[in-house]
């Protein structure tokens, strides 16, 4: 006796219906099969009231005995150990023969309508309930018959000489969104629509383009380009011949066959679908078709630039012999070596650009990565402050002068601002020291503060100010650096014992320039760390006493 397999319907739902959870990637599986038909056009057309969408394309077509022995099929392949690409040379996409199962996933009822070479339409119904019920009742596949196609369907044909239509009734709740939105999710997931001129994708009658992606171009700031890949998104959108936005602009390299684009924008929120829970990620594209979303999950940085990261990478060899996709078509095996040495040259790659964006950032005075160690975090402080005071003082869209002016005080303003906070805490310490210990005052410290006191009142009448300056008109309050040091720590010696005072002579110049909001040069910029250095060390002795 011989035995043959015998089919449980209850296997679609474990490789279609429950299989595809995205709406996206349904529709991406009959734009695929559409791409392996060799059509030139693909067209969408969804009625959000109806709940209904139609898909289209001027593909092959299927005869009777395709629709029966290869569509219906689970689990025929178009690929063959000869033969990887379509008549028309296109690298073939669909691989497993179960994609074709997501169809069923996202409505009630699915009719399919094919014509081959003018010849008569074919095809059937698959009405979601009465495969329920069949599943219930555990009829074999080869007993489960499908429903015939109704005339509205078979009409959309009528025009071509071969193609297929997919008509998708009663859609599942949620599962579409505005037009809008589908346009720019279908060109950010469909790269091969927009990379080859002779296939293109309609949405309820407008072409899928590049212009869908215009909001997210707009807010783009940085580009890598990866391998000098040839992009239209590249050249059309993110180029700084025809994007003001982009300030930087360049190429990565690597010796592996990847290529694509990794880019920035300039708040993480543009990266949000607006309407939608979802975000524009860094995608891995193979033959074109996306395969995983988001890889940067799999080499995290913990570093705040991933929030702000999007891009496309082209790894073509993945599609090799070893099948490494899973099922669902939504993602990579994990133990793909291939995959795996792919991710450690994306994680190089991303590492070096996760570095750049921080300088770059700083650079046009934005905050940048607060977890990069090549800066200090004082420096980093102070730029942070430095941008929010820019922010409200500087027009919004400043001319490149006055750009290249912020940019260039947003580097001294790393050092001065820590320098005058610094002056700011070590001369208002010694104050308290002062009054903390009792310290008298000297005639010397009298006749200085009763100087400035006088100086500052004659300003204060010149500007018609009657109120106080000063929250105290303590002396303190009218002495330096230098003054003060003398009352709490001037040597007897200044030769042989430490002293505050000692430093304080050298550190008054630098000090009083910061103080005036002046730029330092390098040599005094580096004397006075050294100085302070002393000061905060014999600062920190006398506050321990």
């Amino acid at each position: 006796m011989s035995y043959t397999f015998n089919i449980s319907l209850s296997v679609l739902n474990h490789l279609g219906r429950n299989l595809y959870r995205n709406f996206i990637t349904v529709i991406g599986e009959a734009i695929s099969n559409s791409w392996d038909a060799d059509a030139s056009n693909v067209w969408i057309n969804i009625d959000r009231e109806a709940r209904s969408m139609f898909i289209i394309d001027d593909g092959s077509g299927m005869t009777s005995d395709d629709f029966q022995n290869k569509f219906l099929k689970i689990g025929y392949s178009k690929r063959k150990p000869d033969k990887n690409t379509t008549d028309k040379g296109r690298p073939y996409i669909g691989r497993k023969g179960i994609g074709k199962l997501a169809l069923l996933s996202c409505a009630q009822k699915v009719q399919i309508a094919s014509k081959a070479n003018g010849n008569v339409v074919v095809g059937g119904l698959i009405d979601n309930s009465g495969l329920d019920e069949a599943i219930k009742d555990d009829i074999g596949a080869n007993e489960y018959p499908l429903g015939s196609i109704d005339a509205m369907t078979s009409e959309k044909l009528k025009d071509l000489s071969s193609g297929t239509a997919i008509f998708f009734e009663n859609l599942n709740e949620g599962v579409i969104n505005t037009v809008e939105y589908l346009k720019k999710i279908i060109a950010l997931n469909f790269r091969f629509s927009l990379l080859d001129e002779t296939f293109s994708i309609f949405l309820n009658g407008d072409i899928v383009d590049m212009n869908a992606l215009d909001e997210l171009a707009s807010s783009t700031q940085f580009v890598w380009q990866i391998n000098d890949v040839k992009d239209s998104y590249l050249t059309e959108k993110l180029s700084p011949a025809v994007n003001s936005n982009v300030v930087n602009f360049s190429n990565k390299t690597s010796n592996k066959n990847i290529y694509g684009f990794i880019a920035s924008t300039k708040k993480p929120s543009d990266l949000k679908i607006r309407g939608t829970s979802e975000k524009v990620s860094l995608d891995l594209f193979v033959n074109g078709r996306l395969r995983d979303k988001d890889l940067l999950r799999h080499i995290p940085t913990a570093r705040l630039v991933e929030s702000y990261l999007y891009g496309q990478i082209h790894f073509n060899a993945l599609d090799y012999n070893t099948d490494a996709f899973t099922s669902s078509r939504e993602g990579i095996l994990k133990d793909d070596p291939l995959f795996n040495d792919f991710l450690v040259e994306l994680d190089a790659i991303t590492r070096g650009i996760i570095d750049e964006w921080d300088l770059l950032r700083r650079r046009i005075g934005k905050d940048g990565d607060p977890d990069n160690p090549a800066v200090t975090r004082k420096r980093r402080k102070a730029q942070e402050l430095y941008n929010a005071a820019t922010e409200e003082m500087i027009p919004e869209n400043p001319n490149g002068t006055v750009i290249a002016w912020v940019a260039s005080l947003g580097e001294e303003a790393q050092f001065n601002i820590p320098s005058y906070t610094e002056c700011f805490i070590a001369e208002n310490l010694l104050r308290k020291f002062i009054n903390h210990k009792s310290i008298a005052t000297s005639p010397e410290a009298v006749a200085e503060a009763s100087k400035w006191r006088t100086r500052e009142q004659t300003a204060k009448s010149a500007a018609n100010i009657a109120y106080d300056v000063r929250e105290s008109k303590d002396d303190l309050q009218y002495l330096s650096m230098d003054d003060l040091a003398n009352l709490v720590d001037k040597p007897t010696d200044p030769n042989k014992e430490l002293g505050i005072a000692r430093d304080a002579k050298v550190y008054k110049p630098m000090r009083d320039a910061v103080a005036h909001t002046s730029l330092i040069t390098e040599d005094a910029k580096k004397h006075l760390s050294v100085v302070f250095t002393n000061i905060k060390a014999r600062l920190q002795q006398l506050l321990n006493t």
